[in-house]
C-alpha cells in the first residue's frame, strides 16, 4: 500500500432531501439506510482502507458531528477529524484538508470523496481510484471521475470531455466543460452526443497540484489557509480554523477550481455508483416487490392495491397503505411525510418552509 496515498472524506452536509429521516443533529451520512449494519460513512471509510493506511484517512465535517464520527469510526484520531465551525461548501474544506495533509507529507496524493455515495462494484472502484492516484502522482493535473450515464438524468451534473488524452495515460481525457443539472431535453442531448459523463464529485490530485490551483484561481482563499501552516496538526489548529472560516466565501470546488483550471482530466468509469441524493435514489437501489414497492423495513408494512411506492418507517411500526401509487411515505422523529415521487425534488423546499413556520424544532 502506497504511504503517499491519502483520502479526504467530506461528511459535513445535513442531507435535507432525506428529511425527515436525515435531520440536522443526525444527517444521512451517519444512517444505515439499507439495513446492512454499516452507515454510509462507515462504508465509505472501509472502501478507502483498501487504498491508503488508516492514519492517512481524514474526515472533514461540521464540528457538531465529531462525536458521532468517533462513535462510528472507532480508533480514529482527533487529528484526522477536520471540524468546520460553519458550512462554507466544498472549496474551503478541500483547501483546508489539502494544506493540512501537505504539512504532514508534501508528496501526498489525495482522493477527495463525499461520504454518502454507494458503490456496487468495490473492485472496479478501487481500480479506478488507484489508476487516478498513480496518474496524479506523476503529472501536474486535477482528475475527476466521470460515470458513464445510463439515462438522461436531470439530478446530476455533467462533464463533457475531448479526445485529448493525458500523455502518460490514454484512458484519461481532457475536460472541456462542466455543466450543472440540465433540463430533460438537454440531458437527452448530452446522452446522444456520447461525450458527456455524470459528475461523481470524486477528485484525485497531488497536494502540490491542488494547492497550486488554489493559489492561481482562488488566491484569497489560498492565502487564508496558507497562514495556518504553522498551526496545522498542532493544538492551535482549531482556533486558527475558527477564524479562517469566517473569512471564506461560500463556494464549491467545481466553481472555484475545476471550471477554471486548464489541467483537468476525467477518467470515464462504471462501478455501480449512486450519490444517494434523494429518496428516488434509495428507491432505485432498494429491493422491490412484484408491483414495484420498496419498503424499508418491511416487517409490519401491509400494502393493498398499491404500487411503485417508497416506504421508510420505524422498525416495528404497523403501516397499512391502500390505493397508493408512486408515492414516498416516510416517518421518522415523530414526523410523517407523504409525497408523490414525481415531486421529491421539492422536499428541500418543504424543509425550508417548515423551518420558516416552526423554527428548527423539526429540522
Amino acid at each position: 500500500m502506497n504511504k503517499n496515498n491519502y483520502a479526504l472524506i467530506m461528511a459535513g452536509g445535513i442531507g435535507s432531501r432525506f428529511w425527515p429521516v436525515s435531520r440536522t443533529e443526525f444527517p444521512k451520512q451517519f444512517i444505515d439506510f439499507f439495513g446492512t449494519g454499516k452507515t454510509l460513512l462507515q462504508s465509505t471509510y472501509d472502501r478507502f482502507l483498501r487504498i491508503c493506511p488508516a492514519e492517512n484517512i481524514f474526515i472533514v465535517t461540521n464540528e457538531l458531528y465529531t462525536s458521532i464520527i468517533k462513535e462510528q469510526i472507532p480508533g480514529i484520531q482527533d487529528n484526522q477529524i477536520l471540524a468546520e465551525p460553519i458550512m462554507r461548501n466544498t472549496a474551503p474544506c478541500i483547501a483546508y484538508g489539502s494544506m493540512k495533509i501537505a504539512e504532514i507529507n508534501p508528496n501526498a496524493t489525495i482522493v477527495v470523496a463525499p461520504s454518502d455515495h454507494t458503490i456496487a462494484n468495490q473492485d472496479k472502484f478501487i481500480a479506478a481510484i488507484e489508476k487516478s492516484l498513480h496518474a496524479a502522482a506523476n503529472n501536474d493535473c486535477l482528475i475527476t471521475l466521470g460515470i458513464e450515464p445510463s439515462r438522461p438524468d436531470t439530478g446530476y451534473g455533467y462533464i463533457q470531455y475531448t479526445d485529448n488524452e493525458l500523455a502518460s495515460d490514454p484512458e484519461l481525457y481532457k475536460v472541456k466543460l462542466f455543466t450543472e443539472k440540465p433540463n430533460l431535453d438537454l440531458a437527452k442531448s448530452f446522452i446522444q452526443s456520447g461525450d458527456f459523463l455524470w459528475n461523481a464529485g470524486i477528485f484525485i490530485w497531488s497536494a502540490k497540484s491542488i494547492n497550486n490551483a488554489f493559489e492561481k484561481h482562488l488566491p484569497d482563499m489560498h492565502e487564508i489557509f496558507q497562514h495556518g501552516q504553522a498551526f496545522y496538526n498542532t493544538p492551535n489548529e482549531a482556533s486558527f480554523i475558527a477564524n479562517a472560516y469566517q473569512q471564506c466565501t461560500n463556494i464549491s470546488i467545481d466553481f472555484a477550481i475545476m471550471e477554471k483550471a486548464d489541467n483537468v482530466y476525467v477518467l470515464p468509469a462504471e462501478f455501480g455508483w449512486s450519490d444517494l441524493g434523494t429518496w428516488a435514489s434509495i428507491y432505485e437501489m432498494a429491493e422491490k416487490d412484484y408491483v414495484g414497492n420498496a419498503v424499508i423495513p418491511a416487517e409490519k408494512v401491509i400494502m393493498f392495491n398499491s404500487s411503485n411506492c417508497m416506504v421508510n418507517v420505524p422498525d416495528g411500526k404497523l403501516v397499512i397503505l391502500n390505493g397508493l401509487h408512486d408515492y414516498i411515505v416516510v416517518e421518522s422523529n415523530n414526523i410523517l411525510m407523504i409525497c408523490p415521487r414525481s415531486e421529491e425534488q421539492s422536499v428541500k423546499q418543504v424543509v425550508a418552509d417548515i423551518k420558516s413556520k416552526f423554527g428548527t424544532k423539526y429540522i
